[in-house]
């Protein structure tokens, strides 16, 4: 290791926040999936844009490579440091900047975590809500929008990388840019119709590192209603998704099925959330889902509500998946149409059986039904090797699966990269090598992802 870039994150970012010692380096040398640990040179915390940027100009001078990281949730490797280098952690800018109640929208530093932006709106602004991910409180604003992130709105208002108004971003190369109406100084309230300019959405920080975001807010209704109807037979999914989105009055819809505990085991269980001002608005919403487009299928009985609550989280599958009891899971995601969804749930259990994994499976509606964010998890040990090597191969067969039935990998990991980048239009896959030899070339923004060869 190189003493003198030690020396100077230090002068850049203080001694309390930089480090490279092993047993901190360590910490940042994994993520909670399958992925090999990847060594850090260096961790720097910096707590403004400016420090932010010192780091890039240096990191450019000495060709070391630099990977952003968020909540440090990712269980696919993008943000490891798959080459050393300099790992950034992104976690102390964490300033709420703005709250427009009126335009709707947050303007947040990336790495405001999810629950910090969650609490804020509900202690100051109780009128307003984000798109809340399914993921620990930690997860970051700027890790999410940087996948693709999707959220509880997805149903109808799309992925939350949709929800953007307008970034600050560091280039590779130091320049800190602002895209949308802020670059014009006209406010953080739209991204149109300035020409589109988001090159760092999907990437996996390997474009350039977002430090500013100024997000969509929507309506916070009063009253939140979760509910949950069983269905048997996967076919039927899809026609009660379009049923559903069809009245347009569910502001999230999902699907799960798992086969621990048991009594869920080969069942579709529809999640539905609604909300209100008042009881007579979810009333109202109720009878037009269910005593109008779901009436039929309720009284051939093969759908059925079991269970209406309000006000209660609505159920994370991802916090029962560690079926293993060895602390571990990881997951391929995926987009397809909705009309997808029997055939990939019968490939999961497929999967899972050969692989000796209980299946878990699930699956939330994009917009207004136009696609559906697919999942397959696959819980391990991470004590047991042998354990760990079968997810590993489901996840890969799973990667190979949704190119196969025709779909997009969200937010693949290394493996899941190059298979896409091997299926790509050629024509593309060149324009993405022109995009990123022209915002780094030095190589040096998260190298190992996204690599055009």
């Amino acid at each position: 290791m190189n003493s003198a870039i030690y020396k100077s994150l230090v002068e850049i970012v203080g001694e309390d926040y930089a480090s490279d010692q092993p047993e901190e380096l360590f910490t940042y040398s994994k993520d909670l999936g399958t992925s090999e640990p990847k060594w850090p040179d260096y961790v720097a915390a910096p707590k403004s844009a400016e420090e932010l940027q010192k780091i890039v100009l240096l990191a450019n001078e000495a060709k070391v490579p630099i990977v952003p990281l968020g909540g440090g949730l990712s269980l696919a490797g993008i943000a490891l440091p798959l080459h050393g280098g300099i790992l950034i952690d992104m976690k102390r800018m964490d300033e709420i900047i703005e709250v427009n109640g009126k335009a709707r929208y947050a303007l947040v530093e990336a790495g405001v975590s999810q629950g910090k932006l969650f609490a804020y709106l509900r202690k100051h602004h109780p009128t307003l809500a984000h798109s809340l991910p399914d993921a620990p409180p930690a997860a970051t604003i700027g890790g999410n929008i940087a996948i693709h992130g999707q959220g509880d709105l997805a149903h109808p208002h799309g992925f939350n990388s949709d929800m953007i108004n307008g970034l600050e971003v560091i280039l590779p190369t130091g320049e800190i840019c602002l895209f949308g109406s802020c670059s014009i100084g006209s406010g953080w309230f739209t991204q149109h119709p300035l020409p589109d300019m988001a090159f760092f959405l999907g990437w996996g920080g390997a474009t350039g590192i977002i430090t500013k975001v100024s997000l969509r807010l929507f309506p916070c209704k009063k009253i939140r209603e979760l509910d949950m109807l069983v269905v048997t037979d996967e076919e039927l999914v899809p026609d009660i998704f379009h049923e559903i989105t069809h009245v347009g009055m569910t502001e999230d819809l999902a699907v799960f099925s798992q086969a621990i505990p048991p009594m869920t085991d080969r069942l579709h269980h529809i999640v539905a959330n609604i909300s209100g001002d008042s009881e007579e608005e979810l009333e109202f919403k109720r009878r037009l889902i269910y005593e109008g487009r779901l009436s039929k299928f309720i009284e051939e009985g093969t759908a059925g509500i079991v269970a209406t609550s309000q006000d209660l989280e609505k159920p994370a599958v991802t916090k029962t998946s560690d079926w293993k009891k060895g602390g571990g899971f990881e997951y391929v995601g995926s987009v397809f149409p909705v009309a997808a969804y029997p055939e990939l749930y019968r490939k999961g259990v497929e999967i899972s059986t050969r692989h000796e994994i209980p299946y878990t499976v699930t699956g939330r509606v994009i917009g207004a039904g136009h696609a559906i964010m697919f999942s397959w998890s696959y819980a391990f040990n991470r004590a047991d090797p042998e354990s760990v090597r079968h997810a590993n191969e489901a996840l890969h067969e799973t990667d190979d699966l949704v190119l196969e039935y025709g779909g997009t990998i969200w937010k693949p990991a290394v493996y899941g990269q190059q298979i896409v980048m091997k299926n790509m239009d050629s024509n593309t896959l060149a324009l993405m090598k022109k995009l990123k030899n022209m915002l780094d070339p030095n190589n040096i923004m998260n190298p190992g992802n996204w690599e055009v060869a």
